[in-house]
């Protein structure tokens, strides 16, 4: 049914339909990531499972996100229920996808600390909400400190990096998918 508990993500497909879409070889996605191209292959092929390191790595030489390569893992579906079972320890810095598959949205949860150096910038609006703990978010040259509870707005294209300022903090991100081209209503006159 929608529950796909016993079936991991597959990722290595997503990261070979995204580099064939944009005609590039391995050797090419081993310079770029500076991961070498046996391990790229044993990733397309489901031999190996990156890290999430490594992930946002292939994902930078793919000119993508992690959560976008995350989320093309797996077939859409229309109703699925992401458990949090068997995931990484409480307490250990990670991300978890809320959303499964390819669709108008994805949802993520950061675990702990992230690469607060890591500038991300995406195409289109995201939401950003602690679920606990407190974190800093710098955007268009201001800091903005959160705690458990609040919400950040980003207007797509906005460039902007994050820490987690408390231990154990629990980061919620829901944007509009890259893949769709979200257009602004223009001003009627």
């Amino acid at each position: 049914m929608g529950d796909h508990k016993e079936q991991p993500l597959r990722v290595g497909a997503a990261v070979r339909r995204r580099r064939r879409a944009l005609d590039l070889t391995l050797a090419v996605v081993a310079e770029r990531s500076g991961l070498s191209v046996p391990f790229l292959s044993q990733i397309e092929n489901e031999r190996a499972r990156p890290s999430q390191s490594s992930l946002e790595k292939v994902a930078d030489a793919l000119r993508t996100t992690a959560v976008e390569l995350l989320a093309a893992a797996d077939p859409a579906c229309s109703v699925d229920v992401v458990r949090v079972e068997g995931t990484e320890p409480w307490g250990e810095p990670h991300v978890r996808s809320l959303v499964r598959g390819h669709h108008q949205m994805y949802a993520s949860e950061f675990t702990g600390d992230h690469d607060a150096g890591r500038e991300l910038q995406f195409r289109n609006d995201q939401l950003m909400y602690v679920a606990d703990g407190a974190v800093e978010i710098e955007a268009e040259g201001r800091a903005y400190r959160l705690g458990r509870g609040d919400t950040l707005y980003l207007t797509g294209g906005v460039r902007h990096r994050w820490r987690a300022t408390v231990p154990e903090t629990r980061l919620l991100v829901v944007a509009v998918a890259e893949h769709i081209e979200a257009v602004r209503d223009k001003p009627r006159r």
